[in-house]
């Protein structure tokens, strides 16, 4: 009887386990729920309720001779479907520390568990993505898909050498989304830079250094506020964007 219950169970602990590699990387990987502020019995908690809800529902095929296989593949999606929430957060900090260079404000770093030394504007610029992230209820949409993906990627059937240049090629989207979120800022600043230069240049006698300082400061800090609306309509349009670049990878990971 024993024995019976054993090999009956066996297949939803196969499930099971190929199901909790894939929603324990992804978990760990996505902004806020598994960030580093949250405790890690949470995040382990979400991964394991996430692949015990999916185990009863998701057939896992599994062959000794590609076990190793199976888990490389497993990993490989559930890192290029984190990583493509995770650039946007990573895009909006790298904003942050170009403001701040160009305010004067780089030396003012803070200790952030999530993203290490980081400085106070790209705190700020983090707060107010994560009010955005979870008043869009994003966070839902994102674990929707990704719960989805067991439908459209069933374990074992994963072809991962389209997405892997998919992912590589997000780092260049990190950069123009940082220039597009910091724009207005450091176009202010610049300006500003070169009024005071010619400034300079009338009145050599100023210590220019002691009055762009602070201006930077306080014309930085103004920017913000204004561009804040800037920063809500571009945050939105990568946040619809994230949800077809998920969809993407995992159409170009299907091997029919």
């Amino acid at each position: 009887m024993n024995n019976i219950t054993i090999e009956s169970l066996s297949p939803y602990i196969t499930n099971f386990l190929v199901i909790l590699i894939r929603s324990s990387i992804f978990v760990s990987l996505l902004p806020i729920i598994g960030g580093k502020e949250m405790p890690g019995q949470f995040r382990l908690g979400l991964a394991v309720f996430i692949a015990i809800m999916l185990t009863p529902v998701v057939n896992v095929e599994v062959r000794e001779d590609v076990i190793a296989l199976l888990v490389i593949k497993e990993i490989l999606i559930a890192f290029a479907l984190g990583l493509t929430v995770r650039f946007v957060f990573m895009a909006i900090n790298l904003a942050g520390h170009v403001i701040s260079q160009a305010m004067g404000l780089s030396v003012a770093a803070v200790f952030n568990p999530e993203l290490g030394q980081t400085t106070l504007i790209s705190e700020i610029y983090g707060v107010m993505a994560m009010l955005y992230f979870l008043v869009m209820d994003a966070h839902h949409e994102i674990i929707y898909i990704f719960v989805k993906s067991f439908e459209l990627l069933p374990s074992g059937q994963l072809n991962i050498m389209p997405v892997i240049p998919q992912v590589i090629s997000l780092g260049n989207k990190l950069f123009v989304l940082a220039l597009k979120i910091g724009a207005p800022v450091i176009v202010g600043l610049l300006l500003s830079n070169i009024l005071t230069g010619f400034l300079y240049k009338v009145a050599p006698q100023m210590n220019i250094f002691f009055i762009t300082l602070p201006l930077n400061i306080f014309l930085g800090l103004t920017l913000i506020i204004l561009s804040i609306p800037v920063f809500e309509h571009v945050f939105n349009l990568n946040i619809i964007d994230l949800r077809n670049e998920m969809a993407r990878i995992i159409a170009m990971a299907r091997t029919d």
